[in-house]
């Protein structure tokens, strides 16, 4: 089944489903029930975040001191974020899915398959300049040219400032020749 159609049945079947569930739920226990009731799962949410979510960065952070990756740490993080999101939107089966999400051995189950299917690629993107000197790369309006006279010495050594006029300054070189 093509992703777009997936897509498209939870953006139109999905509140289809909640808006049902919400019709059989207030006409069993009441309007007023009903709404208490999403707004606790609400709260529920927030607060098993804070406690779940503490304990995890917890052990995250003794994972990066040993040296490893804390890759399942980091997926079950992610999964109690998405956990945290479909309890504070109102509905009774993204609660009951968010719920389900904050159950430590399913989430953990969730992230390792997660992880096994994932394809992970490293790109090292580290430019060098002259000398290993890292490059510095801006737009036309991110800098402005201060001292024309300045150039590269012929040995790709650091700057020189030269005594050659500055074409556009017609009261000459601003500053003496270094060596």
């Amino acid at each position: 089944m093509p992703v777009g159609l997936v897509i498209l049945l939870l953006l139109i079947g999905l509140p289809l489903l909640e808006i049902a569930v919400f019709v059989q739920v207030g006409g069993e226990i009441g309007a007023l029930a009903t709404i208490l009731l999403t707004v606790a799962t609400a709260l529920a949410g927030t607060i098993m975040l804070r406690l779940q979510g503490l304990s995890l960065l917890m052990r995250m952070r003794g994972e990066m001191d040993a040296g490893r990756v804390p890759g399942e740490d980091m997926m079950q993080g992610a999964l109690m974020v998405v956990a945290s999101l479909l309890l504070l939107i109102p509905g009774f089966v993204t609660d009951a899915v968010g719920l389900l999400l904050f159950v430590p051995p399913l989430r953990a189950a969730i992230a390792r398959v997660a992880i096994r299917n994932a394809r992970v690629t490293v790109v090292q993107a580290e430019r060098r300049g002259r000398a290993g000197e890292p490059v510095v790369d801006l737009d036309a309006d991110e800098w402005a040219d201060v001292d024309r006279n300045r150039r590269p010495r012929d040995d790709g050594s650091p700057w020189i400032t030269d005594d050659r006029p500055d074409t556009d300054d017609p009261s000459g070189p601003r500053s003496q020749p270094r060596d």
